[in-house]
């Protein structure tokens, strides 16, 4: 039985506790809250666990992504669109769409405890640095999802960087490289998709050596390898992100292939 089928199923032994629990007890509704009364946390359940890290990744995605759609003041169709399009590519089944749109809108309120629910969540993934590079991708392309990343939306992404513990210097770079590979979605080159944009998908300069080129793709599909993000806590309903991810990768690879006549 995964994360979610033990949540459900009345395994509330690995429950997170703190900002994260509170707002995933909301979302599952009041049973949930009578349910873990009093229930003592499971040692096989520690922080750490695989498991208990796949719960609050999907719990800090969601809440974040309301977040994020509210920074510029509204909250557009297409931010509430590319939340729906997530939930449809993590295939969820329909109790689990309700508790992620309920911690969307969760993140769309006033009082949401932004840095408190980061700190929690980077306490929870203990230095698994892909996984929360992969939750901060997913964070950018929800503010990217009207077209551009205003001021606010800047402001608000380098604050999660900063208290995801992610340097600065690294975030800027990754945001360049989604904001990029947004010319590659579907698995291909886009018209619209430059050689500066291949490049920068896999974060080096137009003057890297061939073998510089394969050592960054390679780093990158490791980086997303969806086998590895789950092991190390990623929701499996997540795997076909990660796939995307690497589909995305792999087309500016092949654009560079192609223009070097590499083999």
């Amino acid at each position: 039985m995964n994360w979610w089928g033990k949540l459900i199923g009345g395994a509330f032994g690995f429950m997170l506790g703190g900002p994260l629990g509170a707002l995933l007890g909301a979302a599952l509704g009041h049973n949930f809250d009578k349910g873990i009364s009093g229930i003592m946390l499971d040692p096989e359940m520690a922080q750490g666990n695989a498991e208990r890290v796949q719960t609050a990744f999907f719990t800090a995605t969601f809440s974040v992504m309301g977040y994020i759609a509210k920074a510029d003041g509204r909250v557009s169709q297409s931010e509430i669109n590319l939340a729906r399009d997530v939930m449809r590519q993590m295939q969820l089944r329909e109790e689990q769409a309700t508790a992620a749109m309920h911690l969307f809108n969760e993140g769309k309120q006033p009082d949401f405890p932004l840095t408190d629910v980061l700190l929690q969540f980077r306490k929870e993934c203990q230095r698994r640095t892909n996984l929360i590079q992969m939750f901060l991708e997913i964070q950018i392309a929800t503010a990217m999802a009207d077209g551009k990343i205003d001021a606010n939306e800047h402001s608000v992404l380098f604050e999660i960087a900063d208290a995801l513990g992610f340097p600065r210097q690294a975030f800027e770079q990754l945001l360049s490289m989604v904001q990029a590979q947004q010319h590659y979605a579907g698995g291909g080159a886009q018209p619209a998709a430059s050689m500066e944009d291949a490049y920068t998908v896999l974060g080096i300069k137009k003057s890297a050596t061939d073998a510089e080129v394969k050592k960054a793709y390679r780093r990158l599909t490791n980086q997303h390898h969806p086998d590895k993000l789950v092991s190390k806590g990623l929701p499996e309903e997540m795997i076909e992100i990660a796939k995307t991810k690497t589909q995305e990768i792999r087309a500016a690879y092949d654009q560079i292939k192609q223009s070097r006549g590499m083999k």
